[in-house]
């Protein structure tokens, strides 16, 4: 163990050695230390100096300025690290980057432990030590390369070294892992004599913060003697990323009179920087407000956070005395911690000024004036009212309500939702003769509630004043509709009823006289002065001007007004049956084959247009036939129907059977009519009648005209 301590601190030094040699033989741009420590305890008093930072670019640095990770610390051009305020300790690590015209460079400042800097060579040998390096029998050193993204050609360009005990004429260094061998290919190429790592093209730390690479050690034949190693490299932000604002459009609300500090909204923008350096640190700043009154500050931005909040007085945060309720402010998000050489981006936050119920509505005037004719009815005022909240809110809508003078439920009043007038409305018709005037007490209030220490006052109620004109109404019939029960037939002339009919207008004496308006059968008269309704022909109830028994006429009653007013009146006439139609049989006509086995001939149906019980049952009879022998017989099914049978097969021709059928009424009704019966041939289900188209008789006919032939031959 002691022989291998020994051997690797030899070479170590031999190489740090003969770097030395090379330094001062050659300058070799950059840092000329690339690690510093500050030890703990350590106190970084304000604007004192640190410790010494050495860059050369081995032309003359001009234009050289360092940048800091830690934005409490900053670089002199000389080199001096400055605190810039007093700090125990600010963090474990600070990057400072150097750049001029001809080179760029990035040392390490490590804020340690007294005892970690000296135990500093004793982590090499641990199995898995923090800067990667392997097991004790192993000497490659692969300490983290820091590399600053965005460096500017030419490349390649070195940025770092491996170290190995191993003797340069048997071994060599081989670089594998992402960035290398694995795609992003061809980014970083080491040495395999001298070990030097160097990069072929600017990094994007946006894209690729990390790499993680394996370094080796290999024998000539390519067979590994030691390793790998992790070699780690690390991207240096720069502040090549705008801040950007991406989740507008940005809109705020704030309610008038709020409270000064109360919070509109939060502004945020995003930065692809490093979040862990000044280049991702972002300050807010409200760079143009409008409009600029009643104060041209009248919000402020957290310039860390991005809140927007109120700073003006609740007085002047009032909706109805601003030029307008809408706020435009242009807010500036910058990094690098708000410095001058930070990027930015704008956006726009609209602040809208929300109206709150501050201010009751009020009648434009205490009393209205409203005229109506009585029977008529809608809107008859219009009640105007002024809010002076937001005519988008509930805060400036209006509710009115009739509070007295409304008994009958007359009116009504319901808001125009355009004017946010109160339209009052008459809706049952209003009487003259009843009251001539009327006299309403009406409030208006918001759909919202008023807001504390607000309230209703004296002009939030106002009074309608309507007057009622008289105009000339039309008789009234009593009752309407009238309904009078009569028998169908009674003799013309009589008296159907007495119609009354009474003027409204108690106030004016005017006369009544009637006429008829719509008799649709023409049966009825009426008296023009008593009202009395008699007939002019016979009622039927059969008739087509009946319906469901009811007759349906009009009467009118017009007064002596000027105008004259009408009234119109319904009479319903119920009628009651009488026997006064005959029974009709159907069919008419009935045909049978010559050779019919069956001999019934037709079912006979009977049907009468009066009511029940004169109607069915029905009676059905033969006339008396003549002749030596009968024919036909009827047989009665049921009330309404019966069958005809023939009692031998006839021969072809026509035939009339002479019928009689009865109906049930009293005194009965009988109709004699006739069946035709036509004989014809059949042959193959076919019914052939043309035959007896020739003129027959049946046998009562020609026995009846044989006997006027007989005694036309008497003398």
């Amino acid at each position: 163990i002691f022989f291998s301590l020994f051997f690797f601190f030899f070479f170590f030094f031999l190489q740090v050695l003969l770097l030395a040699c090379a330094e001062d033989l050659e300058c070799v741009p950059g840092f000329q230390q690339k690690v510093f420590y500050i030890e703990l305890p350590f106190e970084f008093t304000e604007d004192q100096p640190v410790l010494n930072l050495e860059f050369d670019d081995c032309k003359g640095n001009n234009k050289l300025n360092f940048e800091v990770s830690n934005p409490d610390f900053k670089v002199e051009h000389d080199g001096s690290l400055v605190a810039l305020k007093n700090v125990s300790e600010a963090g474990r690590a600070l990057f400072v980057h150097a750049r001029s015209e001809h080179a760029e460079d990035t040392a390490e400042i490590l804020i340690v432990e007294a005892n970690e800097k000296h135990g500093a060579l004793k982590e090499i040998f641990k199995t898995e030590g923090n800067l990667g390096i392997p097991r004790q029998k192993r000497a490659i050193l692969a300490t983290p390369i820091l590399i600053p993204e965005n460096q500017r050609p030419p490349f390649p360009r070195s940025v770092g070294k491996v170290i190995s005990s191993e003797g340069a004429e048997v071994a060599k260094f081989r670089l594998s892992g992402k960035g290398v061998d694995q795609d992003p290919r061809g980014i970083f190429r080491i040495n395999e004599i001298s070990g030097d790592v160097s990069v072929t093209r600017a990094l994007d730390r946006e894209a690729i913060a990390n790499y993680e690479l394996e370094v080796e050690v290999t024998d000539i034949s390519g067979k590994t003697i030691d390793g790998p190693v992790r070699l780690d490299i690390s991207v240096i932000d720069q502040n090549d990323n705008r801040p950007m604002f991406k989740e507008g459009p940005y809109v705020g609300h704030v309610m008038e009179g709020s409270p000064t500090g109360t919070t509109v909204m939060r502004m945020t923008a995003f930065d692809a920087d490093d979040s862990g350096t000044d280049n991702a640190l972002l300050r807010y700043n409200i760079l143009k407000q409008t409009p600029t009154k009643p104060s041209p500050n009248m919000f402020y931005i957290d310039p860390e956070k991005g809140d927007i909040v109120t700073v003006v007085s609740p007085v002047l945060l009032d909706r109805e005395t601003m030029e307008t309720p809408k706020y435009e402010l242009v807010i500036e998000a910058k990094d690098m911690g708000g410095l001058d050489v930070g990027l930015t981006d704008t956006a726009t936050a609209t602040i809208l000024i929300d109206d709150k119920n501050d201010h009751p509505p009020e009648f434009t005037k205490k009393e209205f004036q409203a005229t109506v004719k009585e029977g008529v009815t809608g809107v008859i005022v219009n009640l105007t009212v002024g809010d002076r909240d937001d005519p988008a809110t509930g805060a400036w809508r209006a509710v009115y309500t009739i509070i007295n003078g409304n008994p009958g439920q007359s009116f009504e009043i319901h808001t125009n939702p355009q004017t946010n007038e109160g339209m009052l409305s008459v809706v049952k018709p209003l009487d003259y003769e009843i009251s001539a005037f009327h006299t309403l007490l009406i409030k208006v209030e918001n759909e919202d509630p008023l807001i504390p220490d607000t309230a209703y006052g004296p002009s939030s109620t106002a009074t309608v004043q309507i007057t009622v004109e008289d105009v000339n109404e039309g008789p009234v019939f009593h009752p309407n509709p009238m309904t009078v029960t009569k028998q169908e037939n009674i003799p013309v002339g009589s008296v159907v009823l007495t119609v009354n009919a009474t003027d409204p207008d108690t106030l004016q004496h005017q006369t009544i006289r009637y006429s008829v308006y719509k008799d649709p059968a023409g049966w009825l008269e009426i008296n023009p002065t008593n009202g009395t309704i008699g007939t002019t022909a016979i009622l039927d109830r059969e008739s087509p001007h009946v319906h469901n028994n009811i007759y349906t006429a009009l009467f009118l009653a017009i007064d002596s007004g000027n105008p004259p007013a009408t009234g119109t009146g319904t009479l319903h006439i119920t009628l009651e049956d009488v026997n006064d139609n005959v029974p009709s049989l159907y069919p008419a006509l009935a045909k049978v084959c010559d050779d019919a086995k069956d001999l019934g001939v037709v079912v006979l149906g009977a049907s009468d247009k009066d009511l029940h019980p004169n109607t069915d049952p029905f009676k059905f009879e033969l006339s008396k036939q003549s002749g030596p022998e009968k024919l036909w017989r009827i047989t009665k099914l049921n009330n309404t129907h019966a069958q005809v049978i023939l009692l031998q097969n006839l021969k072809k021709a026509n035939y009339n059977i002479p019928i009689s059928v009865t109906d049930s009424g009293k005194p009965p009704l009988t109709n004699n009519t006739e069946l035709k019966l036509q004989v014809c041939s059949c042959k193959k289900s076919k019914m052939d009648c043309s035959a007896t188209d020739a003129l027959h008789i049946s046998m009562t006919l020609i026995l009846l005209s044989l006997f006027s032939l007989f005694c036309k031959s008497l003398p």
